[in-house]
């Protein structure tokens, strides 16, 4: 079965984006690095439609997978497919087409239908040394989930990388 998993980096006080313009550079190095290799690894991104316009443009070696609400309006390319599938549907599309891990990049729209769909194994999160105040949460709704910490990690300038089972 296909794997799926949630990365995301977020703020000490819990924010992924101070709102849904705000371009995802905002990472320490040490986070971008640990995004790059997870998503290589995976092969598949998915993400909303306003997470994939804060990128400078698709991200090299990876097959986007961008949700947006009328998918026919927007041009397929070789690396960036539109859909508005259900996740198990998705997630069966790329297992027929060989794939065998999928990570799920945002936004916090993204993260609760997949978080919810009961498909995601793993949650790699990153806490950057950051305060926004306010902005936008990791999930919009209510999730209540049992989680196992399997590994952490800092770095000297106090990013904290958090790798969690779902139980």
């Amino acid at each position: 079965m296909i794997q799926a998993f949630v990365i995301a980096a977020l703020t000490t006080d819990g924010y992924i984006a101070k709102d849904k313009d705000h371009l995802a550079g905002w990472t320490s190095k040490e986070d971008k690095k640990r995004f790059v290799r997870l998503t290589k690894e995976a092969r598949v991104v998915v993400m909303g439609s306003n997470t994939f316009k804060t990128l400078p443009g698709p991200l090299k070696d990876r097959l986007h997978i961008v949700y947006t609400k009328n998918p026919g309006t927007h041009q397929n390319t070789e690396n960036v497919e539109y859909t508005n599938k259900e996740p198990v549907e998705l997630l069966k599309d790329l297992e027929s087409r060989g794939y065998t891990s999928v990570a799920i990049c945002g936004g916090a729209q993204i993260y609760d239908l997949f978080i919810k769909s009961g498909l995601i194994t793993k949650l790699y999160l990153t806490i950057e040394p950051v305060l926004f105040g306010n902005g936008i949460t990791l999930f919009q709704s209510s999730i209540n989930l049992n989680l196992l910490l399997e590994s952490t990690e800092h770095t000297d300038t106090g990013t904290v990388f958090l790798d969690y089972k779902i139980i």
